[in-house]
C-alpha cells in the first residue's frame, strides 16, 4: 500500500491530434520519448499506455501516414512518408496535462 502512494503516475497517452506539419499528443504526466531514425522513417520511443491508431497528415504538402503501436512496454510512434523525414519534439505543460508536440519535415 505505501509503495503505491510513493509510486508516480504511469504515463498515458490521453489523445491525438493532426496538426499542420505535425501531431500534438496529450499526456496525463510528463513524457520523455526516445527518437529514432530508421530508412528515413521518423520514430519516437515513448514509455507509455495508451490505445493503438494511425492517420495520415500532410508534411510540406505531401501526405505521410503515422501509426501508434504498442512494442512491449513502449508505444511506439511511426511516420513514414514518400522521403525521409526528420522531426522535433517538444513537452509543455498546459492546464495540469502534458502536451508533446511533434514537427516534421523532408530531409
Amino acid at each position: 500500500m505505501i509503495g503505491r502512494l510513493l509510486q508516480p503516475d504511469p504515463l498515458w497517452l490521453e489523445q491525438v491530434n493532426v496538426r499542420e506539419q505535425g501531431l500534438e499528443l496529450w499526456f496525463n504526466v510528463e513524457p520523455t520519448p526516445r527518437e529514432e531514425h530508421a530508412g528515413g522513417v521518423f520514430i519516437l520511443r515513448l514509455q507509455s499506455f495508451g490505445r493503438q491508431q494511425q492517420g495520415q497528415l500532410q508534411v510540406q504538402g505531401r501526405l505521410a501516414n503515422w501509426r501508434l503501436q504498442r512494442e512491449r512496454k513502449d508505444l511506439l510512434l511511426r511516420v513514414v512518408a514518400a522521403r525521409p523525414l526528420r522531426g522535433e519534439w517538444r513537452a509543455e505543460e498546459v492546464d495540469g496535462r502534458w502536451r508533446l508536440l511533434v514537427s516534421l519535415m523532408e530531409q
